[in-house]
């Protein structure tokens, strides 16, 4: 009996430290994709320019220092009225969750505000993102 209680707690340990272990590979980033429309005077370099203004600011934002961008553009696709995704790309859903209530005016919601006329990211989802290798 003692050994059976020996072995169970022997394996309850070893799975706990293998876990650890393992835990940055099994990390989920969180995925904030927006579908956007630009206006017809909003050209593609003018929309990088904000994107990266936006970047920058909410890198200021509690939760937002390691927040990544990337833009993608359809090339041969039928996505209706969608002339840009916005993928901002959280490392965590703890960062993302402190992002997200410190965003309400912040410096990143004000550029948000300051190019609402000409780009619209209405519709959006959160994903959370698993890498395989």
């Amino acid at each position: 009996m003692k050994d059976d209680v020996m072995k169970r707690f022997m394996l309850l340990m070893l799975t706990s430290m293998l876990m650890m272990v393992a835990a940055p590979a099994w990390s989920v980033e969180v995925l904030h994709a927006l579908q956007c429309q630009q206006d017809d005077e909003f050209s593609d370099e003018k929309l990088e320019a904000v994107t990266a203004e936006w970047l920058k600011a909410a890198k200021t934002v509690k939760g937002g220092e390691n927040l990544k961008l990337r833009m993608q553009f359809p090339v041969a696709a039928k996505v209706g009225e969608v002339d840009v995704v916005m993928l901002i790309i959280g490392p965590s859903f703890a960062e993302w969750g402190a992002f997200m209530d410190n965003y309400p005016g912040s410096a990143a919601e004000a550029v948000d505000e300051k190019y609402a006329a000409d780009l619209d990211c209405g519709n959006g989802t959160l994903w959370e993102s698993v890498l395989i290798e």
